[in-house]
């Protein structure tokens, strides 16, 4: 018998499909298990699971939402979505970086938790050791969690004798090897750095930390702790997306760290030769394969990184660029209600968000942030994931096809949810508890995807529990607050205006997560309420 809340099988692997999740980060609060990371979506914040860093913790099952199928056996594949031919003419031999006469090249390298930086540290000291150099790695690992803050300092001499000391000294980093913003952008670490002098290469993806599962909203900063970064140094300072560029060659974002020594190496920052950098890849003996290829990619990088760039162009994920153009955002959601229900619920939805930009146009001259706000959280209100939607979604060929492009071999999907209608509750707590549907569960679901018609309507099932009936009313009740709302509009109110229209993105998840949301969203829309009337009242009397 498998314990609670383990899978029976080791090869089970867990799915979160972004089209079903809300982003309400419950699976992540509740769970030890940090593999569960963000995606941005056209319809906001998602969540899902980075395989390639998942522990087989296995907690996040334990979110309740309907997102998670369950694959059982197969392979999980590692498969590059892009193919890039490295020419053996384009990577000419790199350059070893000379060593201080009587002193130690000192080499930081920084990232997170589970990226493979205390690999990059070992494998550095492998090929010093195979070249017969002194050598010291000292790894500090800050929060002993997957995602917490690792710099590795890496110091390099002739001799072991003249290494004096593990840790670099203030000013005295040659290389940085900038695997992770926040880390990089720390005082601790900036404090390493001889402006001018140190040369660095920097990933400009975000990486996610531990904070990403408890703050929904959590601000990466990207663009401010570059620009601190870059602040520091006044020399070859490097940027690259080195994740996007390791998951779309390589299959695997372990590989960005990789292929940034391999940079750093074609550079001709680092003090020893390619041949002692590969063999001690193939020492280490894991991923040789892949770990080379991250390496040579890494090195084509440094030397034309537009043309790796050329090779994953027009290879975005649509559903990842958010559209600016509040016509183009309406046309999305518009074909979307179409199909989740029909043309006129969609109908409704583009009159209230028409309302909305008739109202701005005539306070502010044109349509911006408040009928962008309707257009997003009306849309999303009213494509709430009831069962039919769920059924909808997870039998669309784009979710099979998702799947297949990450498994091989011999599985079977499974869905991981609780149904209101047939599941149990727990008895201390009197939630709805989770259970595990088998394969057979598919043939439910596409019958119960086309059943969508009954939706609101007598012959509507699943339409007679709480929650269904919260859902509808949301819709009504945004729908008439957003149509007084636009009816006294002025420039002194917008802003509370935009925050009214905007509520609907805290109320998210399923069952009791979306209850305790809703709740605290009620509380929030009275104090706005509140003050949008105020606000109206004292804007006449101002006047006079």
């Amino acid at each position: 018998r498998r314990k609670r809340g383990q899978m029976k099988d080791p090869a089970k692997r867990i799915f979160i499909n972004d089209l079903v999740c809300e982003g309400c980060g419950d699976c992540g609060v509740k769970s030890n298990c940090l593999s569960v990371i963000p995606k941005e979506t056209e319809f906001g914040r998602k969540r899902q699971i980075d395989q390639s860093s998942c522990n087989k913790d296995y907690s996040c099952v334990k979110g309740f939402c309907p997102s998670f199928v369950v694959v059982e056996g197969g392979e999980f594949l590692k498969s590059p979505s892009h193919k890039l031919d490295i020419p053996a003419d384009a990577l000419p031999s790199p350059t070893r970086a000379d060593i201080p006469q009587g002193d130690a090249i000192n080499i930081l390298v920084t990232g997170v938790g589970g990226s493979g930086v205390v690999t990059i540290g070992a494998l550095m000291g492998m090929a010093a050791h195979i070249e017969g150099r002194g050598f010291a790695v000292h790894d500090r690992l800050g929060m002993a969690q997957k995602f917490g803050g690792v710099t590795s300092h890496i110091r390099i001499a002739d001799s072991p004798d003249l290494i004096h000391a593990v840790r670099i000294p203030a000013g005295s980093a040659d290389v940085v090897i900038g695997g992770d913003l926040h880390v990089t952008a720390l005082p601790s670490t900036l404090d390493l750095v001889n402006k001018g002098f140190t040369r660095a290469i920097l990933n400009s993806n975000q990486v996610v930390t531990g904070e990403v599962t408890r703050n929904l909203r959590f601000d990466f900063q990207n663009e401010a702790l570059t620009r601190r970064i870059a602040t520091a140094f006044e020399r070859d300072l490097d940027l690259a997306p080195m994740t996007d560029i390791a998951v779309a060659l390589t299959g695997d974002a372990i590989g960005a760290n990789i292929a940034m020594m391999g940079y750093a190496l074609q550079k001709g920052w680092l003090p020893f030769s390619l041949d002692s950098l590969e063999q001690a890849i193939e020492l280490n003996g894991v991923a040789v394969t892949a770990n080379k290829r991250a390496l040579a990619i890494g090195r084509y990088c440094a030397v034309d990184l537009n043309a790796v760039m050329a090779a994953l162009a027009g290879g975005e994920d649509y559903a990842a660029k958010p559209l600016s153009a509040v016509d183009e955002l309406v046309s999305t959601r518009y074909e979307f209600l179409t199909e989740y229900q029909n043309e006129a619920y969609a109908q409704r939805y583009k009159k209230l968000v028409q309302t909305a930009r008739m109202s701005e146009v005539g306070v502010t001259g044109r349509a911006g942030r408040f009928t962008e706000a309707v257009a997003r959280y009306f849309f999303k209100l009213m494509a709430y994931k009831d069962e039919y939607e769920v059924a909808r979604l997870h039998t669309s060929s784009s979710v099979r096809m998702d799947i297949a492009k990450q498994f091989r071999g011999d599985f079977k999907m499974k869905l991981s949810m609780a149904p209101p209608l047939i599941s149990k509750r727990d008895r201390e707590t009197g939630e709805l508890q989770k259970r595990e549907f088998g394969p057979w569960i598919w043939f439910v679901m596409r019958q119960l995807a086309k059943l969508k018609v009954l939706r609101g309507t007598p012959f509507d099932l699943f339409g007679y529990t709480e929650e269904r009936k919260q859902e509808r009313s949301l819709i009504e009740t945004y729908e008439a607050q957003i149509a007084k709302i636009s009816s006294s509009l002025r420039p002194e109110t917008i802003d509370i205006a935009i925050a009214i229209a905007s509520l609907p993105d805290d109320i998210r998840g399923y069952g009791h997560v979306k209850e305790r949301n809703m709740a605290s969203a009620r509380e929030r829309q009275r104090e706005l309420l509140d003050a949008f009337a105020a606000s109206s009242a004292a804007t006449p009397q101002a006047a006079e």
